[in-house]
């Protein structure tokens, strides 16, 4: 039995849990609910050890944890970027290999090889961690929480990045787990509560406020309707007519590749596509992990070295004869993991917005009040409009992702592309983004590109599909 006796804990941003009384009985497996910010994710981490205490004190902590999450991800991220200091030595920093990241000391080789096997994961094995897609890195800290002969699983949103083949497996996976090993599950989709979870911890501005039994069927469907309020009357903030892109010309498709090819060392990605996507189209781009999605998006936007060497056309410019890469990305609106990643700056929530105007990570001209009064209604329109003056990187997973995307569409783009845009984000948040995604279908300004595993996450205007398979050398 882990308990948890009215204890406070404070962490480095200066958030803090507040009078915490909590019991983790034997046989039960929790869930972790709450708005984005509620502390969802720090009470998670309390259990893995990370936090000061200011008052109260635990009971019959575990030993041995398995632990998954964005900001562990994150962490393993952070840490292999760090290698590229090494270039001040003249050393070109490779990389850690993925079967080092998985096969460490406390890890049970046998169990890992066979989620090795189910998660299909045996032609990354040499690859380096940091050049892996959101879904891949995402299975090889699966594979190593599940491979320790943990005492406790702690789970911060673990089907996110998932495609339904590896959330499917998961789910059959981890009905077995809880036979033997207890769980403590961080989910921001009530749809997505697997059978045995048998209680709900409901978190609100960083206290526990309500603790229910899944038999409960009253409580939990209370419960359950808190959080899929959907906030109504929107209106997407104007653009800022003052500082409009460059007018894009007429009667040309925003995007058109012609037998597009990309390659990884001798592994092929993308063989022989054929994609054009005409002004107002609005795309879903689908398919398994690894098939080739990011890869495809950053030839779109400049950003992977092989867009010089296929045939593409954006906005009308063909790549590779002397556009430069502001006149392709004063057109387009971006959200991904990746960007967020590199957003690691501690600039103001308002400058964040602002910086999509100048398509910058920070903000470093001046901005007009014109783009300050329509970052201030994103704000408003987002629930953030006291929070203008707060560093973006003291803010939750899920907040963040919610400021990347009012600033990818501030600027109104014709081509908005959005790579799982509602990742990490909880229901309320979630329909937000979603009803927006859908108001800027409807106004018929901005093409969209969107990606998603999710089916319930489809938008309403979006009638045009591409699927993308995993190609037989990347299995």
């Amino acid at each position: 039995m882990l308990k948890l006796h009215d204890l406070s804990v404070e962490f480095d941003e200066g958030f803090q849990l507040k009078h915490i009384n909590w019991q983790i009985e034997q046989h039960q497996h929790w869930l972790i609910t709450g708005a984005n910010g509620a502390g969802k994710s720090a009470l998670a981490a309390v259990l893995v050890g990370y936090g000061d205490i200011l008052a109260g004190h635990t009971e019959g902590m575990p030993v041995t944890i398995g632990w998954v999450s964005f900001e562990a991800q994150a962490e393993l991220i952070q840490a292999e970027l760090k290698k590229d200091d090494a270039d001040i030595l003249d050393v070109i920093s490779l990389g850690t290999p993925v079967s080092e990241i998985i096969f460490t000391d406390d890890i049970d080789p046998l169990i890992a090889k066979n989620l090795i096997e189910k998660f299909e994961l045996n032609y990354i094995l040499e690859r380096a961690f940091r050049k892996l897609s959101t879904g891949e890195s995402r299975k090889v800290m699966l594979v190593r929480a599940l491979s320790c002969h943990a005492d406790l699983l702690v789970l911060d949103e673990p089907f996110d990045g998932l495609d339904r083949e590896a959330h499917v497996m998961l789910q059959d996976h981890l009905t077995e787990v809880v036979q033997h090993t207890p769980v403590v599950m961080v989910l921001n989709r009530f749809d997505e509560i697997p059978n045995f979870i048998s209680h709900i911890a409901y978190m609100e501005q960083g206290e526990l406020r309500h603790q229910v039994k899944r038999d409960d069927a009253q409580a939990f469907a209370e419960l359950y309707q808190l959080l899929h309020l959907k906030t109504t009357d929107m209106q997407v903030p104007a653009a800022d007519t003052d500082k409009a892109a460059a007018t894009l010309m007429p009667q040309q498709p925003l995007v058109k590749l012609t037998n597009i090819s990309i390659k990884h060392s001798e592994m092929v990605l993308i063989k022989d596509l054929n994609w054009t996507i005409e002004p107002n189209q609005h795309w879903q781009l689908s398919g398994p992990n690894g098939s080739g999605k990011t890869a495809l998006l950053s030839l779109i936007t400049g950003d992977h070295p092989q867009c010089y060497s296929n045939d593409i056309f954006v906005f009308g410019y063909q790549r590779g004869h002397g556009e430069s890469i502001w006149q392709i990305k004063q057109h387009i609106g971006y959200v991904s993991t990746a960007l967020q990643w590199e957003y690691r700056v501690g600039t103001s929530l308002r400058n964040v917005i602002i910086s999509g105007f100048y398509d910058s990570i920070g903000l470093y001209s001046k901005s007009s009040d014109r783009q300050k009064h329509i970052a201030d209604q994103w704000l408003a329109l987002l629930g953030m409009h006291k929070r203008g003056d707060e560093p973006f990187n003291k803010l939750s997973y899920g907040d963040q992702r919610l400021l990347l995307i009012a600033r990818a569409m501030v600027k109104h783009p014709p081509l908005l592309i959005l790579d799982e845009p509602c990742l990490g984000l909880d229901d309320i948040n979630r329909q937000l983004v979603l009803a927006l995604i859908e108001k800027i279908c409807g106004a018929k300004e901005t093409a969209v590109i969107y990606v998603n595993h999710h089916a319930q996450d489809r938008i309403l205007g979006i009638d045009h599909y591409l699927a993308l398979e995993k190609s037989a050398d990347n299995r």
